[in-house]
């Protein structure tokens, strides 16, 4: 839905409170360890990918025709899945709109006296600061230089459709997010925020893909692969062993990845240190290796009965998941498969997908996996021979103490290694710049997530198609605005105002979920265009919804 922007001055406030980095002086930088993790999440994507194809080629050569189809399948179908999601990311990104060499500029006079500037990609304007630099149309390119960047772009489109082809569009996001990095670090001030942001965008891409590949190749990987190990019995082959091992770290990687590229991505988090992702790694790792082998001890004895077992669980998780209203993504049909997705992390681990203390939830949530891995491993062991059968009782024990040090780690990482300070200690506010004097983030009354009156925005209303009675092409309000930055107030602490402000006309998500700007790739495109145009850095700001009488004009106003 897009909303329509009203004169704030009547309130006597601006409902575009500053983002915190606004009064934070440079901000966050690309760091060489962050290079380091990149590397480190490379290594983890091709020995999870070699181990299982080497493994599938083996069972293949050992005559092993059932093994070979379904360890294939695993690999095959989810990378398909995944490349043809990151290639529709990459044609939407690199189209160019309307025939024009990228996001179209354009200028006009003002009232005020000053150039505005719109794009043609998204409903957008902003004006500059007194005596900068106008900004008018670009010069038609020459024919050399048209043909030359048409040559560039057919190498360009023949480039990414090979990479994917090969399977390797992750591997070329990771790589083009180091690179994105290391040129903020050593690019001058104005182009360092730019390179950052692109950075992110990317960083928040290849996260998601990786998230969406590991559930749907490594998690039943790994049980596909523990239920031959348990059903063969005595000692492990070195092969399916590799293979359970890469997948095994490949979830736990991800899952704490994730998690640290969005709060690294949110201005009003403070950033996940390596010492609290390492952390997360050993508790996924732990609680999902007991969970994984729960499954494989059940399977290899009541196969149907499992199956039936992961489905049930399944809906129940995806139910709770709906029933939450998370609200990640731009359109509906996305929301639901992003919901389906979560639903099968759930089967496997805890995955936080709603903002505010997650407590209660998370508790009952391992409360009733802790209940499932008893009854999955005690029917296992019931049908085993008490009195000969020692193996068994290791491997009992080995479900147990797993599961064990994995809640042991998750309270390592509360207790001590959260972001916001120790649980039992005082909680450090959400702000990426602790050098900040004051407190950090919306005031008190501010409503940092969305009511449940306002629906998300429609693909058909923010193309102008007809919507409630309204004719198509009608001009829509603007999503987003980009002024001038605030005059300067009496407040206690000293607030950066120069350059422009990208005004979202949307509430701010709530954490966990990302920023508008990360999901809708339109407004990246707008964002990165005016980093271009725009002779400082433009800021965002999201709409603050905190009094009620704001409220209630925001909401008529639609």
């Amino acid at each position: 839905m897009v909303f329509t922007c009203f004169d704030s001055t009547r309130l006597g406030r601006d409902p575009y409170p500053p983002p915190l980095y606004l009064r934070c002086g440079s901000g966050p930088r690309y760091e060489l360890r962050d290079c380091c993790w990149v590397l480190c999440a490379l290594l983890v994507f091709f020995s999870d990918g070699a181990t299982d194809l080497w493994l599938a080629a083996s069972y293949y050569l050992q005559g092993h025709r059932t093994y070979f189809g379904l360890t294939l399948l695993f690999v095959i179908l989810p990378s398909l899945v995944v490349q043809l999601l990151s290639f529709r990311w990459f044609v939407y990104d690199y189209t160019e709109t309307a025939g024009s060499p990228g996001p179209a500029i354009s200028t006009k006079d003002s009232g005020t006296g000053g150039p505005v500037i719109s794009t043609k990609d998204s409903a957008v304007t902003f004006r500059t600061k007194e005596g900068s630099p106008d900004l008018g149309p670009r010069p038609e390119p020459s024919s050399a230089s048209a043909y030359r960047r048409r040559c560039r772009r057919l190498c360009v489109w023949l480039l990414q459709t090979l990479v994917h082809l090969l399977q390797l569009g992750q591997v070329w996001r990771y790589l083009r997010a180091m690179y994105l990095g290391l040129q903020s670090r050593w690019r001058g001030e104005r182009l360092r925020r730019h390179f950052y942001w692109r950075m992110l965008f990317e960083s928040a891409d290849v996260s998601m893909l990786r998230l969406l590949e590991t559930f749907l190749r490594s998690a039943p990987q790994l049980v596909l692969q523990l239920s031959l190990l348990v059903h063969r019995g005595g000692a492990p082959d070195l092969l399916p062993a590799l293979s359970t091992s890469a997948s095994l770290v490949s979830l736990a990687w991800t899952l704490a990845s994730y998690q640290k590229v969005l709060r690294d991505s949110r201005d009003d988090k403070r950033p996940l240190s390596y010492k609290g992702a390492v952390a997360q790694v050993l508790w996924h790792l732990f609680a999902i290796a007991a969970r994984s082998l729960a499954f494989a001890l059940f399977a290899s004895v009541y196969k149907l009965y499992f199956g039936i077992f992961i489905v049930a669980h399944w809906c129940v998780m995806t139910f709770w998941v709906i029933q939450g209203e998370t609200d990640f993504c731009m359109s509906k049909w996305e929301e639901i498969i992003y919901n389906m997705v979560v639903g099968i992390i759930y089967i496997f681990c805890w995955f936080n997908v709603k903002g505010g203390r997650s407590r209660r939830r998370m508790t009952l949530y391992y409360c009733i996996v802790l209940l499932e891995n008893a009854v999955l491993t005690g029917f296992w062991y019931s049908s085993r021979n008490f009195s000969t059968d020692f193996h068994s009782l290791i491997l009992v024990c080995v479900v147990a103490s797993s599961f064990a040090l994995g809640i042991f780690f998750m309270c390592v990482y509360y207790c001590l290694l959260h972001p916001n300070g120790p649980l039992l200690g005082p909680q450090m506010p959400g702000c990426i710049c602790p050098e900040a004097p004051g407190p950090c983030g919306p005031p008190a009354d501010a409503v940092t997530s969305p009511p449940r009156s306002l629906p998300r925005t429609t693909g058909a209303e923010r193309d102008g198609a007809s919507v409630g009675g309204e004719r198509a092409g009608t001009p829509t309000p603007p999503v987003f605005q980009v002024r001038p930055g605030l005059p300067p107030t009496p407040v206690p602490r000293t607030l950066r105002t120069e350059g422009p402000v990208i005004r979202i006309d949307l509430p701010r998500k709530k954490y966990p979920a990302w920023d508008a700007h990360f999901i809708d790739r339109r407004l990246r495109k707008t964002i990165l265009a005016l980093e271009y145009s725009s002779p400082t850095t433009p800021r965002l700001q999201y709409r603050s919804i905190g009094i009620p009488q704001e409220l209630l004009e925001y909401e008529t106003s639609v």
